[in-house]
């Protein structure tokens, strides 16, 4: 059999498979990294399979990790698009095109449908998508064909990997290959998890001359790939500084660090001081500011709660912001972030992301009254549930 006709075979497949999908919903039987899930996410979301194009957005000016990694892999990426006769993409946590780079075989086809930079992929936006699929899963996906929840990719197959960073293992981003489904290569997945490792070899590189901050949950901070041991108060004042990347004079530092306690201005500076040793010197003065780059686990929250990306939001919130800090800057911050987390949670329909959340959170009430509202009156867990609640 030719491997045309193959193909048009498994195509056929696919369609009777998605339209029984489609019919019945069978959540409850899937797996949430599968693609029937992912149909069915789809059509919850109310996606209009008739779209000609994803929604296009302003790229952010800000300069990420992901971004720099870009800088130093491009030639290399722009080789392989065209070697391959392939469109390649990558794209940020909230499924945005950052960066990419399309063949003459696929330049025409990316523009028509905006697989272009700007270009917004999530599922909630076009449905299924290889891209937005190894995002939601951590996963690399195949899509193949109509296996794509749009009309206007029906000819594509895609083949995706997700970037992550060295160092923490979060999810930054996604490396997406596509081209037409009858060029469909079983050896696409690699090529897209070789891209992948380029850059995050480049972020391996980055994260040599950065520092580097956890601060929900257990704190951590390395430097230069080496841990740094900080004491709650340093973490602190690292933190306001990383929120303030303009800088501060000390009696404003004071202000935000300490309120109205009673700590001499002395203390401060023999902090600031032993802060300084710590980072070999890059911590300025007049105003205080931090002289390096930061990769920080808030900073990458509030970014991506900034650009709706609700699934990265809750992969990052792994646990209260310095839950101990009695800095009036840093608590008013934290109580704005769980604000702004709680309104996400609100509106999420995906039970698996609650049900994760609630690992993390046991605690979490707006979580539980949302799996309450999603879930039928009669299901098993509805008795649990409003046991945490009353709890």
């Amino acid at each position: 059999m030719s491997l045309k006709k193959e193909l048009n075979q498994r195509r056929r497949a696919i369609e009777k498979l998605k339209k029984h999908c489609l019919l019945h919903d069978t959540n409850d039987q899937l797996a949430a990294d599968t693609i029937q899930y992912s149909w069915q996410r789809s059509t919850k979301a109310q996606i209009v399979s008739s779209l000609q194009a994803a929604p296009l957005a302003k790229v952010s000016e800000n300069v990420s990790a992901l971004d720099k990694a870009l800088d130093q892999c491009a030639t290399q990426l722009k080789d392989i698009a065209h070697q391959s006769s392939m469109v390649l993409a990558v794209a940020d946590q909230s499924s945005q095109i950052r960066w990419v780079e399309a063949s003459r075989h696929m330049q025409g086809a990316s523009e028509n449908v905006h697989f272009v930079q700007g270009g917004q992929w999530g599922e909630d936006m076009v449905g299924t998508n290889a891209l937005a699929l190894s995002l939601y899963t951590g996963k690399s996906s195949c899509v193949f064909s109509n296996e794509h929840y749009l009309d206007a990719i029906q000819d594509w197959v895609c083949y995706a990997a997700p970037i992550y960073h060295p160092n923490t293992g979060q999810v930054l981003g996604v490396v997406d290959l596509s081209t037409t489904w009858d060029q469909h290569n079983s050896l696409g997945i690699l090529a897209a998890e070789r891209c992948a490792q380029m850059l995050q070899g480049a972020l391996r590189e980055q994260t040599k001359q950065h520092l580097q901050l956890s601060c929900f949950g257990r704190t951590k901070a390395q430097l230069q790939g080496k841990a740094l041991n900080l004491s709650p108060r340093q973490f602190e004042i690292i933190a306001i500084l990383t929120l303030c990347k303009q800088g501060m004079s000390l009696d404003q530092l004071h202000q935000a660090l300490y309120g109205e306690r009673k700590v001499s201005m002395g203390t401060l500076k023999a902090e600031m001081s032993q802060l300084r040793d710590l980072l070999g010197g890059m911590l300025g003065s007049r105003p205080y500011r931090l002289l390096l780059d930061v990769d920080a686990d808030f900073i990458e929250l509030e970014e991506a709660l900034d650009q709706g990306a609700s699934h990265s939001a809750l992969q990052l919130y792994l646990g209260i912001f310095l839950p101990r800090t009695e800095s009036p800057f840093l608590t008013a911050w934290r109580d704005c972030i769980e604000s702004r987390m709680s309104e996400v949670i609100f509106k999420i329909d995906d039970k698996d992301l609650l049900l994760k959340h609630l690992s993390h959170f046991p605690d979490a009430i707006d979580a539980v009254e949302r799996l309450m509202e999603l879930l039928p009156e009669d299901h098993p867990m509805q008795q649990s549930l409003l046991r945490m609640q009353d709890q």
